[in-house]
């Protein structure tokens, strides 16, 4: 990096004394880490009494705001970072205290008569932190989409996407902003939003600071020498991984009994305990529906082992009852479907943690919250059963759930008037709402790909709400496994590091219309390449490649090349062998006859494309039913053993292939592998237990093949077609023949009679490396930038196609109208403004062929649309696949059918259509299976998009449209979808 030097300084903060060991663990934990990233040749002016150094930043003046509790080191350092007037990254725990630096920013701001803005990740938050500071600070906006509260305040909170709308257009609130709060930084990995943050850093003045609240990430530093880079300011990076409030971490296996504690307070993962809580999975002699269903040969069937109802409704009640015996309330239980946390919820029905005063409490705050609803909608079912729910103390918070019931949800708990809350992941976003302990009903999640294992970056975040500072000693995490699970895979995830902040730059439209459209010519869409994360982590990692390829190329001329052509004959005389073994077992895998050799314990050689697996074990063979006969055998599935890498899970997709290597320890799985994949039949076989479940079993089969293995070092004997199986066909015959005098040529090589491995080894050593070099030179060629500049000129290509902007690259009256649009798909919903479709429809089919473009729940049912909708649906799809089909002409990578399926999103053109004509909320419930409070969610981003949409018919002198746009919207705006938050 040229232009800042190395980070300056690293320091430990000095709060170390001399103690125990374990409270010696606690004391060091409690430092915090501090580096600076600076740009080369620049100079402090600050007064070093006042101030400190640039590496030991420390704030002798007066405070501009006082706490009641003593700053913790890392509160300390970042103040200090304050006030020097540089930027600033704290990365740290969620109960840690980062709000504390936060409003320190804020309190300078105003005590300079400067005005600050704080951005957070979503429009909930933002109204959480509004409530927050203008508790503390009097005088504070909101600006969301949805709701601007006085907008000319000192201290503005904001969503992210506001402000990088305000940066676009160059609003004059920027000129007098001093600092930026960027809260939950890291979202800036998020695929779908994360680049709205990248563009709002690159594109904030130089003058402005800024102040980066994160989870903890694993690379803090690159991010500061980023941000270093980019405005030619130091950045200070303030770390600290400690715990206020340690946490205990106890492993309950579902239909077992007991907690095991698996990692201590002092972060020490417990060995004994771990092999004390496998042993209660291998006692549980019924595998049925609480692990997933397995086969005879310890294969899953197919169904996903979850911690539902079925299975965890009991467990999760025993363990809720023991929370509250035990005192360990209040309690956060964790669950990745919001249908499950509603389940669970209801199956409390036996249990009651409030008082009567506290009964009566919840009824009266109830009573006030739903004030704001209107008569009918107070009757709701989704109002009215909360009730007798939050007066015994429970209560659920996901994000489907009605917007006043969430937040009545959230100010409870923090009144700690819910005990028990079961929630999903994204109550552990943002605002810090804690409880003694947490607890989570699965390991594994449902990410849109797969089913996984939750990372640490995820268990890190959740498990953090665990343990309230001031009020409990240690927080305590229950995890519930409900099946075996690997003692690394559960180490990592409850230890693992933190994340790295990967940077998930993408040019849309919007953007790259924006840029052409403003003046200055400084910010170009090339520009924003060039300044990304993105780019800057690509960079970084350059010189590392170079060097790797120097001391590469260093090692082929080191590699001996005498005896190269020895080697080279050699080794092409066994490349023929393996090419007419290969000709030979196409023809023996025949099923009539192969199968009748494929008998349980027969050693079999698995390959798969350029992966051997190694010699496995059949265990069975299954005819695939309606397959046939195939010729080739593609109609049967041989279950074998295989030697996998360690910790593939029985319930994923595909175990991870593993060739022995030497000091890799791996485990034996039972893979269904189709016929054809068999490369070599063996002579040998061995005995396999009846039941191949428990991993000893499996694993003595792994040392039984091993030690084969050493018995014939020359490779296990295989099945002689003629001599063995019988085969007289004439053509395997000749090849057989073949083979035979192909290894005598081997076996009197003098490599082979020398087994020179050496010589062998430096040879395929050598064509490694040399495959290794061609990788990285690729690599390096294929530049990034050369990348997004290619991409850049497609899309540019697209907008010139479609009118957008003309020859010369300006801006044309089509791409005025995109510019204002980032709700929905700029390009296509522009398309539908000039092509007269919205022209012919009255604004309640508006609103509803708008509802399409915004993002959602998927329904599972049949749409079957009126008439009226069904028209301008069509519309729509045809427009989309006409705009897909430019863009995969223009040779951007878009698959026709996926932007459609993508971009048009009908579930809900019904219910906003009804509700538009004014329908009650009742009975547009009735009329879809997605959640009320995603109902909510969706009409309120829609009338942010008709807004916009009529600001874009506005700006191009529409005026029909622009009055349809707002009739729209207006006609939406009533009752429960548009109640006032709880907290404005």
């Amino acid at each position: 990096m040229e232009e800042s030097s190395p980070t300056l300084g690293k320091r430990k903060d000095p709060e170390e004394a001399e103690v125990t060991d374990s409270a010696k663990r606690r004391s060091l934990t409690r430092t915090c880490v501090h580096e600076v990233a600076v740009p080369s040749g620049y100079s402090s002016a600050k007064d070093e009494s006042v101030h400190g150094t640039l590496a030991n930043p420390v704030y002798n003046g007066e405070m501009a705001k006082t706490y009641q509790f003593k700053l913790d080191p890392f509160q300390q350092v970042s103040v200090s970072c304050l006030e020097r007037n540089e930027s600033v990254l704290v990365s740290a725990h969620t109960s840690a205290g980062k709000t504390a630096v936060a409003e320190y920013a804020i309190a300078m701001a105003f005590r300079d008569k400067q005005r600050v803005i704080y951005t957070s990740p979503l429009k909930a938050l933002s109204n959480q932190k509004y409530r927050e500071l203008s508790q503390e600070f009097q005088d504070v906006g909101l600006m969301t989409g949805d709701v601007t509260l006085s907008p000319n305040a000192s201290c503005l909170v904001m969503t992210t996407e506001i402000l990088r709308g305000m940066l676009y257009r160059g609003s004059e609130v920027l000129k007098e902003v001093a600092w930026v709060i960027f809260d939950e930084i890291h979202y800036m990995k998020d695929r779908e939003r994360g680049v709205v943050w990248e563009e709002s850093i690159i594109f904030l003045p130089p003058a402005i600071k800024m102040v980066f609240l994160s989870a903890t990430m694993s690379n803090a530093t690159e991010f500061a020498e980023w941000i270093c880079n980019l405005h030619k300011q130091p950045c200070h990076v303030v770390y600290t991984d400690f715990r206020p409030t340690p946490l205990q971490h106890y492993v309950f296996p579902v239909g077992g009994s007991g907690l095991y504690l698996v990692v201590d307070e002092n972060e020490q993962f417990r060995e004994d305990n771990f092999v004390k809580l496998q042993a209660t999975f291998s006692k549980q002699k019924d595998f049925g529906d609480s692990r997933g269903h397995r086969g005879s040969n310890g294969k899953p069937s197919g169904r996903i082992a979850k911690g539902g109802p079925a299975s965890g409704g009991s467990d999760i009640f025993k363990i809720v009852k023991m929370i509250m015996e035990k005192k360990l309330q209040p309690v956060i239980i964790f669950s990745f479907s919001r249908r499950e946390c509603e389940q669970h919820a209801m199956s409390m029905s036996k249990l009651d943690f409030n008082t009567q005063e506290e009964k009566d409490t919840v009824e009266q705050v109830f009573r006030n919250a739903i004030l704001c609803l209107n008569e009918e909608d107070r009757e709701l079912p989704a109002i009215e059963l909360m009730l007798p729910l939050l007066q015994r103390g429970i209560a659920v918070h996901h994000s489907g759930l009605l917007p006043v019931i969430k937040e009545l949800v959230e100010i409870l708990f923090q009144e700690g008037l819910v005990k028990a809350l079961f929630a999903t992941e994204t109550f552990a976003m943002g605002l810090n709402m804690p409880a003694k302990t947490v607890v989570f009903t699965a390991v594994k999640k449902w990410d849109g790909d797969s089913h996984r294992f939750i990372g640490s970056g995820e268990y890190i975040q959740m498990s953090g709400r665990a343990g309230r500072r001031g009020k409990d000693d240690r927080g305590i995490c229950i995890i519930m496994i409900d099946e075996q699970m690997e003692m690394n895979t559960l180490r990592d995830m409850v230890l693992g590091k933190p994340a790295p902040l990967v940077s998930t730059f993408r040019l849309s439209y919007y953007s790259i219309l924006n840029l052409m459209s403003r003046a200055e010519g400084q910010f170009t869409a090339e520009h924003v390449i060039k300044n990304s994360f993105h780019q800057f982590q690509y960079e970084k990692a350059l010189p590392d490649i170079g060097k790797r390829v120097s001391k590469l190329e260093e090692e082929v001329a080191v590699l001996d090349a005498s005896g190269e052509a020895a080697v080279a004959e050699y080794h092409k005389i066994k490349l023929d062998i393996a090419q007419i073994e290969k000709m030979m077992m196409s023809e023996i895998m025949r099923p009539e006859r192969i199968l009748y050799f494929l008998q349980p314990g027969r050693l079999v050689r698995i390959r798969e494309g350029g992966t051997d697996w190694g010699w496995g074990v059949v265990v069975n063979v299954i005819k695939k039913p309606s397959a046939g006969l195939s010729a080739r055998g593609g109609g049967y599935i041989v279950d074998t053993l295989l030697h996998c890498s360690p910790g593939s899970s029985e319930n994923s997709s595909r175990p991870k292939p593993c060739p022995p290597r030497p000091g890799e320890k791996g485990e034996m799985h039972v893979v269904p592998v189709q016929l054809p994949l068999i490369s070599a039949l063996s002579r040998l076989r061995i005995s396999i237990p009846p039941d191949l479940r428990p991993l000893e079993a499996r694993q003595s089969i792994l040392l039984a093949v091993q030690e084969l293995g050493t018995r014939f070092p020359q490779g296990l004997p295989k099945l002689n077609p003629v001599a063995d199986m019988g085969i007289e066909d004439p053509e395997i015959v000749e090849l057989v023949k073949q083979i035979e005098e192909l290894e005598k040529k081997l076996y009197s090589h003098p490599l082979h009679k020398s087994q020179d491995v050496d010589q062998i080894k430096s040879f395929q050593r050598k064509a490694e490396v040399n495959h290794e070099i061609q990788q990285l030179k690729t690599k390096m060629r294929d530049s990034q930038l050369q990348k997004f500049r290619d991409e850049l000129k497609n899309r540019s290509r697209v907008l010139k196609k479609l009118g957008h902007v003309d020859a010369d690259g300006i801006v044309q009256l089509k791409g005025r109208a995109a510019c204002l649009i980032d709700t929905g798909d700029e390009l296509l919903v522009t398309e539908l403004m000039f092509n007269g479709t919205f022209n012919d429809l009255d604004h309640h089919q508006i609103a509803a062929l708008a509802s399409c473009f915004i993002p959602g729940d998927k329904s599972n049912e049949q749409i079957q649309l009126r008439t009226e909708l069904a028209g301008p649906l069509q519309q729509l799809q045809d427009s989309a696949r006409r705009i897909a089909e430019i863009q995969h002409e223009c040779k951007l990578d878009v698959n026709i059918e996926e932007y459609v399926e993508s971009t048009v999103r009908p579930y809900l053109m019904d219910v906003i259509y009804c509700w538009s004509k004014g329908a009650n909320f009742s009975d547009v419930i009735q009329m879809t299976d997605i959640f009320e409070g995603s109902i909510i969610r969706s009409a309120r981003r829609l009338d942010e998009f008709l807004n916009q949409l009529r600001g874009a018919a506005q700006a191009v002198g529409e005026v029909n449209l622009e009055n349809k746009f707002g009739a729209a919207s207006e006609s939406l705006r009533r009752g429960i979808m548009f109640a006032n938050s709880l907290y404005l």
